[in-house]
């Protein structure tokens, strides 16, 4: 129980890491088995798809077509590049690399599990898609998982100072992550497992990066906060 304790912060860091990582590898490991065995989540997936393109309204497709903007690659990569300035700026080297490392990764993987899995893309995916590419598990869902979910965790470190910024920050960034994947969800263009793959999958290698992350600071010792590097 020694790790628990208030001073053996990095034995906590690592139980917490693995824990969520295990629970999401477990849950994207039953989502993948029952859509590769035609389960009944994938019925529901059907009906849900049924019911958002049967309510669909002009104002609600356009508000959600900005919304999956802000998860799309273009986005993320210019978020990924601002930020990296930022860092590299500052001379945070060490999370330069995890930044980079977590977003490349990600990207990285989304490819490698779609070209595994091969899952076309729903029928109403041409109106929206002028490209091809293979519905699982949805990049969106979980670009932006990884991407907005490491902003936060950099802001709450090293810019936010009270708790409740630091709340604010990671009830935003979950909001949007939500956000996003839910108008993937109404735009016809993935299946609602398609959407929770992506989380699951993006929080197992977001946790998989900030344990990792988390062991290199405290071995080097935590780095300054930029307020505190600003003041130098």
């Amino acid at each position: 129980m020694r790790r628990f304790a208030r001073g053996e912060y990095l034995g906590l860091h690592l139980t917490i890491g693995l824990v969520i990582s295990l629970a999401a590898l477990w849950l994207f490991g039953g989502i993948t088995e029952d859509v590769l065995h035609h389960d009944p989540l994938t019925q529901f997936d059907l009906a849900l798809l049924a019911w958002f393109h049967g309510h669909a309204a002009p104002t609600g497709v356009r508000i959600c077509v900005a919304i999956s903007w802000l998860g799309s690659p273009a986005v993320l990569t210019a978020l990924g590049l601002v930020v990296a300035v930022v860092l590299l700026g500052r001379r945070h080297m060490l999370l330069l690399g995890g930044w980079v490392a977590t977003l490349v990764g990600g990207g990285v993987l989304d490819m490698t599990l779609k070209y595994i899995i091969q899952r076309p893309r729903p029928v109403y995916a041409s109106t929206f898609l002028s490209s091809t590419s293979w519905s699982f598990p949805s990049g969106h869902a979980m670009g932006a998982l990884i991407g907005y979910g490491m902003l936060a965790y950099l802001l709450v470190l090293f810019w936010a100072q009270r708790r409740r910024t630091q709340l604010i920050i990671v009830v935003v960034a979950a909001l949007l992550t939500v956000a996003i994947g839910v108008s993937r969800l109404y735009l016809g263009v993935h299946y609602f497992s398609d959407v929770v793959a992506g989380y699951a999958a993006g929080l197992l290698w977001l946790s998989t990066c900030l344990t990792g992350l988390e062991m290199a600071r405290r071995q080097r010792g935590a780095a300054p906060s930029w307020d505190e590097s600003r003041c130098k």
